[in-house]
């Protein structure tokens, strides 16, 4: 395939009208699982069912052929493109009794949808850079609420057994009151032979509900303000490098003319006869006197 052929496959491929189309497809596919999903219409138009989703694996089959003809080897440096690939690749693998728990990745194509809208794709790719930092903060929180499952469990097991019976009910018990659902009725219980127990949770409460998600909030904020700028950034490098094409390309085009011009000017035609000509004559007799 030339490369101009390609070019031009690739500029339809990334067209925004084909991108919509591809979003459109998309959410018919979703639309078209949930409905399925009602014994009623399942069962009057099974039929109909199956030639909408073999129509729409279709599709997603040639879009992806055609981005793979488009970009050729680097369709598969983008793990965007592999995720589209894996989906779409289990889509066609046939249905049978052995491999029927495939039919249930049918729901993963309304993932695609992540892989198409950018602003979707950035959300995840930040989501991906904070892992560092979020397995920090996630480490503190499990720590934290180890330790209060410990306390817990020691101070409050006879008060409230079925809160503290355990270390298991314990866990449990203080990963409700970090969600901070219902956890005055945890707290009352406790209270009614600890009335010192609200300190406890109190504590925990402002430790982990108040400092540390609000850490892991600001880890995510701060991993998405910095994928946004880079994407800025990199829109603003395109832009400024088509503007330095198109500049150059037209102090090209005004070299071009003014040679153009430079050639078709009288001073340099008188220029050229002058250069051509040779030394003039002297008149008859001149060059016979000598000048003393």
């Amino acid at each position: 395939m030339s490369v101009f052929s390609r070019e031009r496959l690739r500029s339809f491929v990334d067209a925004p009208a084909f991108q919509r189309t591809i979003i459109a497809v998309i959410t018919l596919n979703g639309v078209a699982l949930g409905l399925e999903t009602s014994p009623g219409l399942a069962d009057g138009h099974a039929v109909a069912f199956v030639v909408i989703d073999r129509i729409i694996v279709a599709i997603f089959a040639v879009e992806i052929l055609l981005r793979i003809t488009a970009q050729g080897k680097a369709f598969f440096r983008d793990p965007w493109n592999w995720f589209d690939l894996i989906i779409v690749g289990v889509a066609l693998v046939p249905a049978s009794e052995s491999l029927s728990i495939l039919r249930l990745f049918r729901f993963l194509r309304i993932l695609r949808l992540i892989s198409v809208v950018p602003s979707m794709r950035r959300v995840i790719s930040a989501l991906f850079s904070a892992i560092p930092g979020l397995a920090s903060i996630l480490v503190l929180l499990l720590l934290s609420l180890y330790v209060a499952a410990v306390i817990g469990e020691r101070l409050f097991h006879e008060a409230a057994p079925q809160h503290f019976g355990n270390l298991g009910k314990s866990l449990f018990t203080m990963f409700t009151v970090l969600t901070v659902e219902n956890w005055p009725s945890v707290a009352e219980d406790v209270m009614a032979k600890e009335p010192l127990a609200w300190i406890f949770f109190v504590t925990f409460i402002v430790v982990t509900a108040f400092f540390i998600l609000n850490l892991l909030i600001g880890v995510i904020v701060s991993a998405m303000q910095t994928e946004v700028d880079a994407s800025r950034w990199k829109e603003d490098q395109e832009l400024e490098l088509e503007q330095h094409n198109a500049l150059m390309n037209e102090i090209r085009a005004l070299s071009e003319k003014i040679d153009r011009l430079e050639a078709r000017s009288p001073a340099a035609a008188d220029t050229d006869s002058s250069q051509g000509a040779g030394p003039r004559s002297r008149p008859n007799g001149l060059d016979e006197v000598e000048v003393g």
